[in-house]
């Protein structure tokens, strides 16, 4: 296992430059939570009524802000007024994935203005540098991260192999801004001859994570939190319907659920820490 993986969050933060990337390690190390929740829900109230209900158990609440119904600017005031009160970073996986031009117009403007709200964003590399410079001239004055999609966890998924590896060679070349990945694994040492590198320290966010399913009708595969953290050294959980299911209304066997993968997300990460001191 990598040093780092050796390390605790707190100690990983003076691994990075990025303002989100901090904010992110600060909030997992002050909260004790590594879970993530996935809010992919079409009503407004729905949306931040999850978001009310997990937030003291997150580090981070991930949103789709385009399948909202009725999206209204005032539900981003209201998201940023929950972040606050509940201690969390806001991502918006808006997956960009256009020429640089493009994904930078994308990311400022439009009606959602994500990089005017969301602390971290996402982007496949399919399209070259050039989608991390675009995103990069809008989101780094603004004190943003990116994470590139490295690894998908649905079966068949076409980012494998080479593609991986170019991913976090891109990642590498753009450390003040791309700050880890969506992956499977933790992609230290990925691409590398040698492990020879002085800092090779992503964080990496997994979704497709489950306690009671190993997968869905769509092709989503399920993995523990103990095999995402402990096995596969990854830094954050990411669940959606396992924690909130089909009723958005149930607002204490939400609660109940986030707590339940907050324990055992972090008790995978004290495993994991532990093992090494």
């Amino acid at each position: 296992m990598s040093s780092f993986l050796r390390q605790t969050y707190g100690q990983r933060i003076q691994n990075h430059t990025n303002p989100a990337a901090k904010l992110l390690l600060e909030t997992m190390e002050r909260k004790k939570t590594n879970l993530a929740v996935s809010v992919d829900v079409v009503k407004s109230k729905d949306f931040l009524a999850i978001i009310d209900a997990v937030g003291p158990f997150v580090c981070l609440v991930k949103t789709h802000i385009d399948i909202l119904e009725d999206f209204d600017y005032s539900t981003i005031q209201r998201l940023q007024d929950l972040s606050v009160k509940h201690d969390f970073v806001i991502f918006e996986d808006r997956k960009f994935a256009d020429i640089g031009n493009t994904v930078a117009l994308q990311y400022s403007s439009g009606v959602h203005k994500i990089a005017n709200w969301s602390h971290i964003t996402n982007a496949h590399p399919v399209p070259g540098p050039s989608i991390i410079s675009g995103l990069s001239s809008v989101g780094l004055p603004l004190g943003r991260g990116l994470l590139l999609l490295a690894e998908m966890s649905t079966r068949g998924a076409l980012a494998t192999g080479s593609y991986t590896e170019d991913a976090v060679r891109m990642a590498r070349a753009n450390r003040d801004f791309v700050i880890g990945f969506i992956a499977q694994r933790t992609m230290e040492g990925v691409g590398l001859q040698s492990h020879s590198v002085d800092n090779d320290d992503f964080l990496t966010l997994t979704p497709g994570v489950g306690l009671d399913s190993k997968g869905d009708a769509m092709g989503q595969q399920y993995r523990t939190p103990r095999q995402v953290i402990l096995e596969s050294g990854c830094d954050v959980i990411i669940v959606g319907r396992g924690i909130y299911g089909k009723d958005p209304s149930l607002v204490d066997e939400i609660k109940l659920q986030a707590q339940r993968y907050r324990e055992a997300g972090w008790q995978a990460y004290q495993e994991r820490i532990s093992a090494h001191v």
